[in-house]
């Protein structure tokens, strides 16, 4: 018998929430493979890769569009994707380095003890915010941990079925 786990189960194995799966059904990018009796989602072995892939795409940024697109055999061009993440990575890195910028020079006025006006501190504290709503590294570690546990499962998984079958 084919093993199959309700949304609850698929949320706390995967690390995504409950409304983020059904958020994914409403759109029709990743929907259970049967309901139960009681109209429960029931999600298989193959839903399960494939809300790998999906959440793999994400890694990317891509869109939920673009992540549909690519999965329902649309435009796929891998050179777009790195084109993107490049992009998005000097983005990332110019906002560290103008809050390293930012850091530094409040560091020296302090220790030159030289007041901190009020136009140095509000820098650094706009530059702190903007680095803080780019939480990308905080994001992919997240991400990369919830991918490497689903991993782990379905490797679990796959051999389990392979010693019982």
């Amino acid at each position: 018998m084919k093993q199959t786990w309700k949304v609850g189960e698929l949320a706390k194995l995967t690390g995504l929430t409950v409304r983020t799966l059904r958020f994914y059904d409403g759109i029709g990018l990743f929907s259970p493979s049967s309901l139960s009796d009681s109209g429960h989602r029931l999600y298989n072995e193959a839903d399960i890769a494939r809300l790998h892939q999906i959440l793999a795409l994400k890694e990317l940024n891509l869109s939920l569009d673009e992540v549909r697109d690519v999965l329902t055999g649309g435009e796929f061009s891998p050179a777009d994707i790195v084109a993107q993440q490049t992009s998005r990575v000097k983005e990332t890195i110019r906002v560290q380095q103008k809050l390293l910028g930012e850091l530094e020079h409040v560091s020296s006025l302090m220790a030159s003890k030289e007041s901190l006006s009020v136009n140095d501190f509000i820098g650094l504290l706009q530059t702190m915010k903007k680095s803080h709503e780019k939480h990308f590294f905080e994001r992919k570690k997240s991400m990369e941990n919830n991918l490497d546990r689903l991993g782990r499962f379905l490797s679990e998984q796959e051999d389990d079925s392979n010693e019982g079958g």
